[in-house]
C-alpha cells in the first residue's frame, strides 16, 4: 500500500505529461563521465529527469521518480535500489510527480541519506523521512557529504506558464561543488536570469519542453549566456535535440544521454 497520497494538483498534473522520444534515441547511451579532482564522476540518466552522479564512494541522486506516459512499472523503485541504493544524497527539485515520490524514497534512502528539497516538499513528506531531510531555499548553500550545495531559483515566467512552477514558490535548481567540477542541475525551469547569471559551470543538465519548462531555442539562449562546458539536454520529450545542438553551437559541448 502506498504510504503517500498525491494532492489533487499532482494527481491532475501526471495525467497532463506525455512523453515523446526523439526517433534517434536508441543510439544514444544512458552513462557518461566527467573527471573532476575527487575522482571520476559517473553520470547516469534513469529517465525524464531523474539521474545519478556516483565518485569516490559517494551518490547524488537527482529526482528519483516513476517512469510516467506508459505501463506502470510493477516495483517503480527497482531500478534506482539497484544503481543508487542508499546514497549519500537525494535532490529533489519540486513537488510535481514526475520529481518526486515518496514511496520511491522510502525504497531507496538509507541510514546515511540526506534528502535536500525546498521547504514545501519537506513539510510533503511522510513523517518516516523528515527525519533524513534538509531543507533549502533558493539562493542558500550547505555542505553534506563533503559536497556544496547551492539551491538556484527554477520558475516558469511565461504567463501562461507560471502556473505550473510560479516564482516564489521555492522550487529549486542545484549548483554542486565535486572536486573542482561545479554541476548544474536546472530541475524545471525557464532562462531566468538567474540562470543566465551563472558563472564557471562545466556540466549543466538543462530542460526544454513545453509547456512546462523552456522550448529548444530559449534553452539554447539560455546556454550561450552562462556558457557550461558541457550540457546536457534532459526533460527533453518531444524536443528536436539536433536543433538544439545546432543553436548552442560552439557556446558549449553538447552530450546527448537516452532519457527516452
Amino acid at each position: 500500500m502506498s504510504r503517500y497520497r498525491k494532492p489533487a494538483l499532482a494527481a491532475a498534473f501526471a495525467g497532463l505529461v506525455a512523453f515523446a522520444a526523439p526517433a534517434f534515441a536508441a543510439d544514444m547511451g544512458s552513462d557518461d563521465t566527467l573527471s573532476t579532482a575527487a575522482g571520476d564522476m559517473k553520470i547516469h540518466a534513469f529517465h525524464h529527469a531523474s539521474l545519478s552522479l556516483s565518485w569516490g564512494g559517494t551518490t547524488v541522486l537527482v529526482d528519483p521518480a516513476p517512469m510516467m506516459g506508459g505501463a506502470p512499472a510493477a516495483d517503480p523503485s527497482a531500478e534506482f535500489k539497484s544503481a543508487a541504493a542508499n546514497p549519500d544524497l537525494i535532490l529533489i527539485t519540486h513537488e510535481h510527480p514526475d520529481h518526486f515520490n515518496p514511496d520511491i524514497l522510502f525504497a531507496v534512502a538509507g541510514d546515511k541519506t540526506t534528502i535536500v528539497a525546498p521547504q514545501d516538499v519537506v513539510d510533503k513528506l511522510p513523517e518516516g523521512l523528515k527525519g533524513k531531510a534538509k531543507a533549502l531555499a533558493n539562493g542558500e548553500t550547505a555542505m553534506l557529504a563533503n559536497v556544496s550545495i547551492m539551491a538556484v531559483p527554477a520558475y516558469n515566467s511565461t504567463e501562461d506558464r507560471t502556473k505550473f512552477h510560479p516564482k516564489g514558490r521555492g522550487d529549486n535548481g542545484y549548483v554542486l561543488t565535486i572536486g573542482d567540477k561545479h554541476v548544474y542541475i536546472a530541475g524545471d525551469t525557464e532562462d531566468t536570469p538567474e540562470m543566465r547569471a551563472l558563472t564557471g559551470i562545466d556540466a549543466a543538465f538543462v530542460p526544454m519542453n513545453l509547456p512546462y519548462t523552456m522550448d529548444v531555442q530559449h534553452a539554447a539562449d539560455a546556454v550561450k549566456a552562462f556558457r557550461p562546458k558541457v550540457v546536457y539536454p534532459y526533460h527533453y520529450s518531444g524536443s528536436d535535440l539536433e536543433a538544439f545542438k545546432e543553436a548552442v553551437g560552439d557556446a558549449a559541448e553538447v552530450r546527448l544521454l537516452k532519457w527516452y
